[in-house]
């Protein structure tokens, strides 16, 4: 009996292939071996170890992240679930100027680095030590890392409350140098934040002009999203320039009833900045927000509901306004009690939100929290979310490039080569979907649901997602930053 030749692993069949670039769907068969996508062609009569009929549903590049805190999850949780039952085979992590490495701590991480641990989590002084863990925890998803600017700021200063003395910026100089000889793909700024308020524009790009020299990208959670966002915007544009870096704008917003329907005023200013400098933003699908409880938020314009408290844990859960009628004190002294603490800030108007995720620049990021004990729905279901409400059901963008928005430019924008499109010789992070079902189950009210219409998910040529499935591969990456 002759046996036949199987040339590839995995035969994906005349798939609706939505390739990351923008251009429109097409009907091919995709091979996969080796990890890597070495064929698409019309109809191919070659044998594959495994063929899939995938006629009706869309083949996609893997979704890109650009926008998590999932530094130490990808180590502590590597099946992942949250984020590849979404698509989702690439997580950017390090962002707002939170990072789990180079940290050193001498006691309890500083607001927001509690965000991903407590101190005993922070154990990698050096950037090569937590790309080892992360290799060694073989995650589900890819893994490339920002280094946060509050991170190196907490390694140096015995005060976060001020701007850094030019020994210590020297010595945050050097962290950074360092993290990136290793393979960082840029620096976070979360400028907003109580820990980084008080540096000096001066202080960031000084750090920023590291970047510039080793080809890196810098990304900022902006000093305010709310009534000053302009002039904080200008403070990254100029930032970035000074270091001639690519910039990144994290979750752009219009926070604050004050400042809703200013969307536009945002999205041409930045788009006139473009036309000098590499910039983009990332956004959520969401007109709610979620980080920790921060005093400047409080405000009776906003409904903030509380997602924890490491004082008052039984008020977890429950919106700040019936806290503080219940105890009989004003909004702020109740959120002052609950303190630390996090919150969901429904801040944001929803036509605000629609016009930031159109706009061609914009890129998709979850900003999911995995540590909260009541998670934003966004961290299992933001990626559908854009294909199910805003393309499907909304109408705003179209498939293509509502795909391009979470693969191609991402990848582009983040410099990692050879993945967010379907191309011959490209990574095998690919999505099997079905585009007249995607859609987020995840509600504000049980966060905690995986995504419709997902079938199956390839990270690196490995089926690592698809639903009902006992056991399924692990196969991520940590991404370098390549020259």
């Amino acid at each position: 009996m002759l046996e036949v030749e199987v040339l590839f692993d995995t035969l994906i069949r005349k798939a609706q292939i939505v390739d990351g670039t923008g251009a429109p769907a097409y009907v091919a068969d995709v091979a996969i071996k080796d990890g890597k996508i070495i064929a698409i062609a019309d109809a191919m009569a070659e044998e594959a170890a495994e063929v899939i009929d995938a006629r009706g549903l869309c083949l996609a590049p893997g979704f890109i992240d650009v926008h998590t805190h999932d530094d130490l999850n990808v180590i502590h949780n590597p099946h992942m679930l949250e984020k590849i039952s979404q698509g989702v085979t690439t997580v950017i992590v390090g962002n707002c100027g939170i990072s789990a490495s180079p940290v050193v701590l001498a006691g309890d991480p500083p607001d927001p680095l509690n965000l991903l641990g407590d101190q005993s989590s922070f154990c990698y002084p050096r950037f090569s030590q937590y790309a080892e863990a992360v290799s060694r925890a073989l995650p589900s998803v890819n893994v490339g890392a920002l280094v946060g600017h509050t991170a190196i700021r907490n390694n140096h200063m015995d005060d976060l409350q001020r701007s850094a003395t030019a020994t210590e910026l020297d010595a945050m100089c050097s962290d950074l140098r360092g993290a990136l000889k290793d393979g960082a793909l840029g620096m976070s700024s979360g400028l907003a934040y109580g820990s980084a308020k008080q540096s000096s524009t001066d202080e960031v790009i000084a750090l920023v002009k590291e970047l510039g020299v080793q080809g890196a990208v810098y990304t900022t959670h902006l000093r305010t999203e709310f009534d000053g966002v302009i002039d904080a915007m200008n403070e990254a544009f100029y930032t970035a320039r000074s270091g001639k870096v690519p910039l990144v704008i994290s979750h752009l917003k219009c926070a604050g009833k004050g400042n809703w329907g200013r969307s536009e005023e945002l999205l041409n200013h930045l788009q006139a900045a473009a036309k000098h400098q590499r910039v983009a933003c990332d956004c959520y699908p969401y007109s709610a927000s979620s980080s920790t409880l921060d005093l400047a938020q409080v405000t009776d314009e906003t409904a903030i509901f509380i997602t924890w408290s490491e004082p008052h844990g039984e008020q977890a859960e429950r919106y700040l306004a019936d806290i503080a009628n219940d105890w009989n004190v004003s909004l702020m002294d109740a959120a002052r009690r609950l303190m630390p603490a996090g919150a969901v800030y429904y801040c944001m108007s929803e036509d605000d939100v629609e016009n930031i995720v159109s706009y061609p620049r914009s890129m998709i990021g979850s900003d999911g929290l995995p540590n909260d004990p009541h998670p934003h729905p966004r961290l299992w279901g933001a990626f559908p979310r854009v294909l199910g409400h805003y393309c499907r059901e909304k109408g705003v963008l179209s498939l293509p490039m509502a795909v391009h928005k979470m693969t191609g430019l991402s990848a582009e924008e983040f410099r990692l080569q050879n993945r967010g499109l379907i191309r011959e010789g490209y990574c095998a992070d690919l999505v099997l979907f079905d585009a007249e079902r995607v859609t987020d189950i995840a509600t504000f009210v049980k966060p905690r649901q995986a995504a419709a219409g997902i079938e199956r998910v390839w990270v690196n040529g490995v089926l690592s997602y698809q639903p009902g499935a006992r056991e399924t591969g692990r196969a991520g990456q940590f991404l370098y930053r390549q020259s």
